[in-house]
């Protein structure tokens, strides 16, 4: 268990770093087995821009379950929109180091279709 999350932080900090050296807001992710939340960050790391998570009432209401594909593309959507009305259309994507596969890329897939680039 250990290695595993050992392993996933260490691909987020390759990540980061990448992320970093292009100077461009990011879009962050984490999941947990019943949550999964997205925010953005400034360029620098210092504020949240945006954010959208499946414990949030309109979402949580909108929902069955919070730990699925279906909530994950609503949460997509969400943050999208809250960043458009924030005036930011690109973004690099920082998935956390969790692997791009499921409800990470359903989030990424719906945040895509909303209207933000990454």
């Amino acid at each position: 268990m250990k290695d595993k999350k050992l392993a996933r932080m260490r691909r987020a900090l390759k990540l980061r770093k990448k992320i970093k050296k292009a100077g461009m807001n990011r879009l962050t992710i984490h999941k947990t087995l019943q949550h999964i939340y997205a925010q953005i960050i400034s360029q620098d790391g210092t504020k949240t821009l945006a954010s959208a998570s499946t414990i949030q009432p309109e979402v949580k209401t909108a929902i069955k379950s919070g730990g699925n594909i279906n909530a994950a593309t609503l949460v997509g959507e969400k943050i999208a929109k809250k960043a458009l009305d924030a005036g930011i259309t690109e973004v690099a994507f920082d998935r956390s180091g969790f692997k791009y596969h499921g409800r990470v890329k359903a989030l990424a897939d719906a945040a895509r279709e909303a209207g933000l680039k990454f």
